[in-house]
């Protein structure tokens, strides 16, 4: 049997090859980013930082690509997004889980337990009743 005849990048679909470079710059991005840092990690989670890296440029690359015409811009914004995509998903699971805890909030008709009391002016503090623990 002869071996398969080699792949012709030109065969592949336009969308396809960039989503390929896309991950393949934001692994280096992430790759170039734990190299440079001093902390002690497993292999484990630098794998899993170095894959979410390459999975946030394809994402971001794809969302882009309509936006930002230049190539250079893009490969530059890609490469950055890929670089802070710890940050980045961080931000984006914190935003997802407030937004579905207001929606729970509004359904279940329960105050938010984590508002903050309101501030009261020395005026306003002093003419307040005592509450019980203020009364010995």
């Amino acid at each position: 049997m002869s071996p398969p005849p080699p792949i012709d990048p030109d065969t592949l679909p336009r969308e396809f090859r960039d989503g390929v470079l896309a991950g393949i710059l934001g692994a280096l991005s992430m790759t170039a980013r734990l190299l440079l840092s001093t902390e002690k990690v497993s292999w484990g989670w630098a794998a899993r930082r170095v894959l979410a890296a390459a999975i946030t440029a394809v994402v971001v690359h794809s969302a882009l690509q309509e936006y930002i015409t230049s190539p250079g811009l893009l490969i530059g914004a890609v490469g950055a997004i890929a670089y802070a995509s710890p940050e980045a998903l961080d931000a984006l699971i914190r935003w997802i889980r407030a937004k579905s805890q207001r929606e729970v909030e509004k359904v279940e008709g329960k105050p938010a337990a984590n508002k903050k009391q309101p501030v009261l002016s020395i005026r306003q503090y002093k003419s307040r009743k005592p509450l019980r623990s203020d009364v010995e």
